[in-house]
């Protein structure tokens, strides 16, 4: 079981949940409806609201970090690749993808087992960095909404952290849905879909409070 503390904060509605797997997550295969919606053109069961992307860009602002180039949420990243498809990667990956792809809501997605608790959110200090990537890039994550364990920021709306990313061994799953407080409903809704979407990987879900 996970605590999770959260810093609070007056534009952000955030919800998490802990996926247990059926098996290594190597073993657990993407399910289809998720597949199909990683191709391009896909449709699903709803699409973002129009003012959406700028409301959740206004979650992140302030605190000296600007959501812009480089820095704006995961989900604007993806929505530029759609249109040549996403890559497959595991379920873990696939399903986040293919809900913040469609949703608009820039999601997280770490293995708790690669971290350490306490686990809390905050504003990063000015100072706070890491790696995201098997490459060794550093992202510069102060001022912005993180995830934290013990060791310090691991994940945001932006770019995970390399350290705490899910892997082949991976058995359960950390997902948070950085959502604005003026579209509660949206996030709430993509929420149920992205459980249910997991569901039928035969995964079981319970939320964080």
């Amino acid at each position: 079981m996970i605590e999770l503390a959260v810093e609070p904060h007056e534009r952000l509605h955030l919800r998490a949940f802990i996926t247990r797997l059926p098996d290594r997550l190597e073993l657990v295969p993407t399910p289809e409806p998720a597949l199909a919606l990683l191709a391009p053109g896909a449709e699903a069961p709803f699409s973002p609201p129009e003012e959406l992307r700028g409301q959740v860009r206004d979650v992140f602002r302030g605190h000296g970090y600007k959501p812009t180039g480089r820095g704006k949420p995961s989900s604007e990243y993806l929505a530029r690749q759609a249109a040549e498809g996403l890559p497959r990667i595991n379920a873990a990956v696939d399903l986040c993808n293919a809900v913040s792809l469609h949703s608009g809501i820039p999601i997280s997605v770490v293995d708790p087992d690669r971290g350490r608790a306490p686990w809390r959110v905050t504003v990063a200090p000015a100072e706070a960095e890491y790696v995201f990537n098997t490459g060794g890039q550093v992202i510069a994550v102060g001022g912005l909404l993180c995830l934290f364990d013990a060791e310090g920021p691991c994940a945001n709306a932006v770019k995970d952290a390399q350290r705490t990313k899910t892997a082949g061994d991976t058995r359960s799953t950390l997902s948070l849905l950085w959502g604005p407080r003026t579209q509660a409903e949206h996030v709430d809704r993509t929420l149920e879909w992205y459980l249910g979407l997991w569901a039928q990987a035969g995964a079981e879900t319970s939320l964080v409070v």
